[in-house]
C-alpha cells in the first residue's frame, strides 16, 4: 500500500513534527492549519514552536519540496487530524470534552475525500470520537461509504492512532516509540499501520478504535495518579515538618518503590486533560482517577498560599516596608522543563494569581519565550535570571529549567516547588 500524498491537519506541537518526519521519508506532505502566520512561517522553512531538532527537519523538508503548508485542505491519500481537544463547561462539570475542532477538521477534509482514502484521528479524544469522525464524514459525503455502515467494504478507511511523545524529545520519539493503532475495521487498522510504518521504527500494534482511544487515556491517567500521590505526600510532609525530597529519596531505596517527584501541579495537553475524558464518560466508576485529578488541580492553590505566607514573613521581618516594596520573582511558566509550551501550565496559573493581585513589582523568568502572555503582561516584567535573582524579595521556583539548576537566590524567602534549590 502506497501513500503518495499525506495531509496533516493541525500544525501544532504534534502535527508539525509528524508532518516533517513523514516528509523526511520523501513523501509529499501537505500541512493544513487555520493560522496564516504558522503557514507562512513553515513555508519559509522555519518553525513557530520550540522543539529541539524540529527546525532542521522542517527546513530540509520544505527546501527539498516534500513539505508545504496551506490553510485549505487539498486532495491526499491519507489525512491525519491533529487538532486540540479542549474542555467545555456543562451543568455539573467544567471538564466535558469539546470536539468542535475535530468536527471542524473532519468537515474541512470531507469535500476532498476520494474512494480509497485513509483518515486517522491523532488528537487525544474520549472513547467513541473516531466513530464520531466517521459519522461526520459520512454526513458530509453521502456519495462515499464509511466503516460504520459498510464495514470492510467501505470506500474510506478510518482509524485512531494517539500520539505518545514527550515534549522536548518529539522528533526522536515519533520515530522510536511503539504506536497503538485502532481501526474501525481490521482493514482500517492495516491501512493505518502501513502509513505509520513509513517512519516508525518501533512496533505498530493494531487493535480496535475504542481500545486505542482508551489506551492513551489510560497511560496518562496512570501517570496522573502517581503524580497525585507525590503531590499529596508533599502537602502532608509540609504539615508534619518533614523534608519531602529526603523522604522520597529514602523511600525509593526500597526495591519495589519508585515515588515520583512532587511539583506545583500537573500541566500540559495530556496528563492534565486525558483523565477527565475517562471521568466524563464513566463518572460513577472513575473514583480514583477523579480524586487524583482533584489533588493535582488543587496543588497550585497550595503553592499560592505558601507564596503569600512567605510575603507575610518578609514583611514581618522588614516592618519598615509595605507590600508595594516587595518584589516577587517567578521562575518558569511552562508546564514542564526546557520547553515553551504553556498549555494547562500550573506555573502560569500560579504566576497569574500571585502577580495579578500583588501591589509591588513582579518579575518573571522564562528563558523559552520572548514575550509574556497577555494575562501577565500588565502585572509583571520578563527579565533574565540574573536580574530576578538580584532583585527578588521572594523567589518562587515553579519549573526546573536547566538554566535554574545551578543558580542561588540571594533572598532567604524562597518557595521551591521542584526541590532543586
Amino acid at each position: 500500500m502506497t501513500f503518495d500524498t499525506v495531509s496533516v491537519v493541525g500544525l501544532g506541537y504534534i502535527g508539525l513534527p509528524t508532518a516533517a518526519v513523514i516528509a523526511s521519508r520523501r513523501k509529499k506532505v501537505v500541512g493544513v492549519d487555520i493560522d496564516q502566520h504558522a503557514v507562512d512561517t513553515i513555508n519559509r522553512g522555519d518553525i513557530h514552536i520550540v522543539e529541539p531538532e524540529l527546525d532542521i527537519v522542517v527546513h530540509a523538508a520544505v527546501k527539498e519540496g516534500w513539505l508545504r503548508a496551506t490553510t485549505r485542505p487539498e486532495p491526499a491519500d491519507a489525512f491525519l487530524i491533529a487538532v486540540p481537544t479542549p474542555f467545555r463547561a456543562e451543568e455539573g462539570s467544567d471538564h466535558v470534552p469539546d470536539l468542535r475542532y475535530i468536527e471542524a477538521a473532519s468537515k474541512a477534509i470531507a469535500p476532498v475525500l476520494k474512494k480509497g482514502d485513509l483518515v486517522i484521528l491523532e488528537s487525544t479524544s474520549p472513547v467513541g470520537a473516531t466513530e464520531q469522525v466517521s459519522a461526520w464524514l459520512a454526513e458530509a459525503r453521502p456519495d462515499l461509504s464509511f466503516p460504520q455502515s459498510y464495514g470492510e467494504a467501505s470506500d474510506i478507511r478510518v482509524a485512531h492512532c494517539p500520539e505518545r511523545v514527550l515534549p522536548g524529545h518529539v522528533v526522536r520519539e515519533l520515530v522510536e516509540n511503539d504506536r497503538v493503532i485502532g481501526g474501525m475495521t481490521p482493514r482500517c487498522s492495516a491501512a493505518a499501520a502501513a502509513l505509520y510504518e513509513i517512519f516508525v521504527e518501533g512496533e505498530c500494534i493494531t487493535t480496535t478504535a475504542r481500545t486505542a482511544e482508551m489506551a492513551k487515556l489510560t497511560e496518562n491517567s496512570f501517570r496522573d495518579v502517581n503524580i497525585a500521590f507525590a503531590n499529596e505526600l508533599s502537602i502532608i510532609c509540609d504539615r508534619l515538618d518533614i523534608d519531602v525530597w529526603e523522604l522520597i529519596r529514602l523511600a525509593n531505596r526500597h526495591p519495589r518503590v519508585n515515588i515520583l517527584q512532587p511539583g506545583p501541579g500537573v500541566g500540559g495537553h495530556c496528563i492534565a486533560v486525558d483523565p477527565w475524558f475517562i471521568v466524563s464518560e464513566t463518572p460513577e466508576e472513575a473514583r480514583l482517577i477523579r480524586t487524583a485529578r482533584e489533588v493535582n488541580d488543587g496543588k497550585p492553590q497550595w503553592v499560592i498560599d505558601k507564596v503569600r505566607a512567605a510575603v507575610g514573613r518578609y514583611l514581618s521581618d522588614n516592618p519598615e516596608q509595605t507590600a508595594a516594596d516587595v518584589t516577587i520573582a517567578c521562575f518558569g511558566l511552562a508546564f514542564k522543563p526546557d520547553i515553551d509550551d504553556l498549555r494547562e501550565s500550573p506555573a502560569l496559573r500560579i504566576a497569574q494569581a500571585i502577580l495579578g493581585g500583588h501591589p509591588g513589582p513582579g518579575l518573571v523568568v522564562e528563558p523559552n519565550i520572548q514575550t509574556l502572555p497577555l494575562s501577565l503582561a500588565d502585572h509583571a516584567e520578563l527579565v533574565p535570571a540574573e536580574a530576578a535573582l538580584r532583585e527578588a524579595s521572594v523567589a518562587v521556583l515553579l519549573v526546573d529549567h536547566r538554566q535554574f539548576r545551578h543558580v542561588i537566590p540571594s533572598t532567604s524567602y524562597v518557595i521551591d516547588t521542584r526541590g532543586i534549590w
